[in-house]
């Protein structure tokens, strides 16, 4: 602990003279009389308690008066703290939201899985401003650019495959990621397209949205979701709801072009465990670049004596009462 104002711990001279002068008027000064015609009322000798308590309020009053000094002073204590200067990354998931995400060949489904993983990359990267951008038969944005993660996660958590049309834009929805980030100024701009299709619908062709990324330095890292060959699908039928095997349609080559066309990796994801993988692996290579600086941490403690000083005073008032209906 130590003081901000270390020389008003001058001011604790007057508590000082106080005490002075309150023993020299019990000991030696002059001390208040009254003639009366006999001293028999007070020949009784006084109990040593009370000769005790009679001393308590001054006592209070003067621990008062010194805690309010040291309250002037301003105590305070300091710890040493890390400070990280983070160089953040801006971060776009674009997530296919069609029907065929659907498919069971993840756990529950692959828009469950999707966004579950999601929402764990988020959480790991405190550092960075990270959207959402959904796409289907078209594209929106679930979220844009925040660093607010309780925000980004509810929205991640509130993707579903009826948001928009049935399809798969997949240029539609790498534009809308990329128009995301053109005003951007950080240093790294992604984008994480994430499909389980073939481009087939939508007004902006995959190939000239990859072209625009490029152009302006983002680099799109595309993630391939489904398993290889068949996938569990949900399919409704007079009876209800049954599961039944569909072929995986998924346009690789596509995916590769894009990501390679733009400085970004390709990755396929077959379950899971794998998709998981594959988020860590880009978290991994989309390192914030950080910086590590010590700065002290102040904490107030003028509180705690002041709340002590008026519990004195507080003590002095109640004993000033106690001690008149006493004597």
């Amino acid at each position: 602990m130590f003081f901000e104002y270390p020389k008003l711990l001058w001011l604790l001279a007057v508590p000082a003279a106080m005490l002075l002068h309150y023993l020299w008027q019990e000991l030696a000064g002059r001390r208040p009389h009254l003639r009366v015609s006999t001293s028999a009322p007070w020949t009784v000798e006084r109990p040593g308690i009370m000769a005790v308590l009679r001393h308590t309020p001054f006592v209070l009053r003067l621990a008062a008066l010194v805690l309010i000094v040291v309250c002037i002073a301003r105590p305070r204590s300091s710890s040493q703290v890390e400070k990280i200067d983070t160089e953040g990354i801006d971060i776009v998931i674009a997530m296919d939201v069609s029907t065929s995400m659907l498919a069971r060949d993840f756990k529950p489904d692959r828009i469950s899985a999707a966004k579950d993983i999601a929402i764990e990359f988020v959480a790991d990267r405190p550092a960075d401003r990270i959207g959402i951008v959904v796409f289907a038969g078209e594209s929106f944005t679930q979220c844009p650019l925040t660093t607010d993660r309780a925000t980004l996660i509810n929205l991640i958590k509130e993707v579903s495959t009826d948001l928009i049309d049935d399809g798969t834009a997949i240029g539609n929805g790498l534009s809308t990621a990329v128009a995301r980030m053109i005003d951007s100024d950080a240093k790294s701009r992604v984008v994480i397209l994430l499909t389980d299709g073939v481009n087939n619908c939508g007004e902006v062709s995959p190939s000239t949205a990859a072209d625009i990324a490029a152009t302006y330095g983002i680099r799109v890292y595309t993630i391939g979701i489904g398993a290889n060959g068949t996938a569990p699908y949900p399919v409704m039928t007079p009876w209800g709801i049954e599961t039944r095997n569909i072929p995986v349609e998924l346009d690789e080559e596509l995916l590769k072009g894009i990501a390679s066309k733009t400085g970004g990796r390709y990755f396929r994801a077959t379950d899971n465990t794998k998709l998981a993988e594959i988020y860590g692996e880009i978290s991994k290579m989309e390192k914030v670049k950080t910086t590590v600086d010590s700065f002290p941490v102040y904490q107030e403690l003028f509180g705690r004596y002041g709340l002590v000083a008026l519990l004195c005073l507080l003590l002095e008032l109640v004993t000033r009462i106690l001690l008149r209906r006493l004597v």
